[in-house]
């Protein structure tokens, strides 16, 4: 059977004289390969007709900001369920036909889950353990779960975040309980193997003792390393998501170095990264086209507590986005897969209703967001990604 939008997939050997997808997994080059129950029906493996057509076929990438349910989100979340747990369900109803749209949705964990026996809530970077399953019920396939949060509850809190995301169905990147699954994932997408790779600027707290892969750190070298052994792993696109920056407008110097090193990175006549996917930033921030690769500096975050009581109150708090990209297969074998189309969808998080906002769609509905929409269009297009094709989404 052919794996299914977002499932895991083998990861395989390279054969002689270049990449391949069969034999045994090789540890240097692993990424998460171990098979769950499926959340997709599958299909039967194509023939030589559908094998063919296949060539022409691209995918849609999603992605989100990130999600830090504090003390006002678990409130309303308690008040979803009735009282008898935790609903994140309905907070996510209004983006999830954006989600489900895509051939692979990836969203972003800044927190950990808390442990049982624990009120929810009784640390500012944990979640209940609901959470999990109510992302995959959005549509979502994947989550980096890299973030200054990841190592709150050190690497209990990391075992017991990746244990419920397995239970959902749902992979991971930026965090592990092995060494092994450190490297990341690889996920399909239409005709495509995604690898999903995730790291943090930093964290609070100190690295698990005999455990320095717990949490995978920014590092020029160790992200071109990991995105060259996951293409020799079998991977036709490889994305990166870095946890990073902080409430300014855009990118400060550190960020933008970085990304010229990581866009400037090559392994024979393609790049070892398609794409970055910047979180960290509670706002949204520019998207940018680097060296011929698509860079989101911040997509904002998701779902966030807007902290109600600060003052100046910013008048882009809740404001986020949802970056999509559409991929093509390259022109000739071993080239790049190349985006046709990039696209910012405006999200907006309603701390009254506790509810995750398609601008758009709520301004067809009679919503005055046209200001939100605005501010938030101004920001992704900041350093003239609209001259390369960024378009607004729907």
């Amino acid at each position: 059977m052919r794996p299914q939008r977002g499932e895991p997939t083998d990861v395989l050997t390279p054969t002689p004289g270049g990449p391949g997808r069969h034999g045994p997994a090789h540890p240097a080059a692993s990424c998460q390969a171990d098979h769950r129950e499926q959340r997709h029906a599958p299909t039967a493996h194509p023939g030589p007709a559908a094998q063919g057509s296949r060539q022409t076929a691209g995918f849609t990438l999603l992605a989100s900001g990130g999600i830090l349910p504090d003390a006002a989100v678990l409130d309303r979340t308690d008040f979803d369920a009735g009282g008898g747990g935790h609903d994140f369900r309905p907070m996510l109803a209004g983006v999830a036909p954006a989600v489900r749209r895509a051939d692979l949705a990836l969203c972003h964990l800044d927190a950990v889950q808390g442990a049982d026996g624990v009120p929810t809530g009784a640390s500012p970077g944990t979640y209940p353990p609901e959470l999990a399953r109510d992302l995959a019920a959005t549509g979502y396939d994947g989550c980096a779960t890299a973030s200054g949060h990841t190592l709150d509850d050190g690497a209990d809190g990391v075992r017991r975040t990746l244990d419920a995301l397995d239970r959902a169905g749902l992979r991971h990147a930026g965090s592990a309980r092995t060494e092994a699954e450190a490297r990341g994932a690889l996920l399909r997408a239409g005709p495509a193997l995604v690898a999903h790779l995730a790291y943090s600027q930093g964290t609070g707290r100190p690295l698990p003792a005999g455990q320095p892969w717990a949490l995978r750190l920014i590092d020029p070298d160790r992200i071109v390393a990991d995105a060259r052994a996951a293409r020799q792993a079998g991977a036709d696109v490889v994305v990166v998501s870095l946890h990073w920056g902080g409430r300014s407008a855009g990118p400060d110097r550190q960020q933008t170095d970085l990304v010229r090193l990581l866009t400037a990175a090559r392994s024979g006549n393609r790049p070892d990264v398609d794409l970055i996917l910047g979180t960290g930033s509670p706002l949204p921030q520019p998207y940018e086209k680097v060296g011929g690769t698509w860079v989101v500096y911040g997509t904002g975050d998701q779902i966030s507590d807007p902290a109600p009581g600060s003052t100046p109150r910013d008048p882009r708090t809740g404001q986020s986005t949802l970056a999509r990209f559409t991929f093509a297969p390259p022109a000739r074998p071993g080239g790049r897969w190349e985006v046709t189309r990039a696209e910012f969808v405006p999200e907006w998080f309603d701390p009254d209703a506790g509810r995750v906002v398609d601008v758009a769609d709520a301004i067809d509905r009679g919503a005055g967001l046209q200001a939100v929409r605005d501010r938030i269009r101004d920001a992704v297009l900041a350093r003239g990604a609209a001259k390369d094709g960024l378009v607004m989404g729907r």
